[in-house]
């Protein structure tokens, strides 16, 4: 990360409250950022900026599904920081169930959630971006999570694959449409990691069988996004927008 100085900038993590969503405000903070962690569990978002520190760190309520919280979480972070130049649009869940079976409110949740909240978010923090001169500096960026399962099948996930390769396209769109504003727009696609998340299912023989169909029988760190999601974010992305870059491993080969 040392490659990648994000001092000076001002970035927005959705899903900060555990997982990749944490490890991504860690590693903005330890590279120079100042760092606005949102999510919906706001208790788990008051330990991260305590262990950032206040100058460096602030928290957010922030329900991806409501454009109206999208909205107040910004102001809440322009009220804290100033403007955000970068964002990190996270926020995702999943409702495993084979497409026979799934309860059509679990589909609508997932979409929700993956698609229409990384557009409020992505939107949101354009029009911002845009507001502050963007055009000029040319220092917005956003960078959007998705997963291999944006291009590879991952069984009994029909719902979160659909949603992961609407995420992928509408970040080509956004970077076209954005192009001329200042503002690059890229897409990273993990492989599987491991977090707290789905510790329980890789240490069950299932979990296990499916690790060693992987080319390299073992799961992704949280750590091995830190490197390409720092470069998006930082001003040796200049050049790089509409990107949809897959750091899984060799998962989908």
């Amino acid at each position: 990360m040392s490659t990648f100085d994000l001092s000076g900038r001002t970035i927005l993590v959705t899903g900060a409250s555990s997982g990749l969503g944490r490890r991504f405000a860690r590693i903005a903070a330890a590279a120079g950022a100042r760092v606005v962690a949102a999510a919906r569990r706001t208790d788990r978002l008051a330990e991260l900026v305590g262990e950032l520190g206040a100058e460096r760190a602030c928290a957010v309520a922030m329900d991806v599904e409501s454009e109206a919280s999208v909205i107040a979480g910004y102001d809440a972070a322009e009220k804290a920081f100033g403007p955000v130049d970068t964002v990190i649009a996270n926020a995702g869940m999943n409702a495993q169930a084979l497409a026979a079976d799934i309860a059509i409110e679990d589909f609508d949740r997932v979409m929700n959630v993956n698609v229409r909240g990384a557009f409020l978010t992505a939107r949101e923090g354009a029009r911002r971006m845009m507001a502050a001169g963007s055009k000029d500096t040319g220092k917005g960026r956003i960078v959007l999570i998705a997963s291999i399962g944006a291009h590879k099948v991952l069984p009994g996930l029909t719902a979160y694959c659909a949603s992961k390769a609407a995420v992928a396209m509408m970040g080509k769109a956004l970077a076209r449409e954005w192009i001329n504003r200042g503002i690059n727009v890229n897409v990273v696609c993990p492989g599987y990691i491991e977090t707290e998340i789905n510790a329980d299912w890789f240490a069950e023989e299932g979990g296990r069988k499916q690790m060693a169909t992987f080319p390299r029988k073992r799961l992704m760190g949280e750590s091995d996004l830190d490197g390409i999601v720092g470069f998006l974010c930082s001003d040796a992305a200049r050049g790089v927008t509409g990107s949809v870059i897959t750091m899984d491993d060799g998962q989908s080969l």
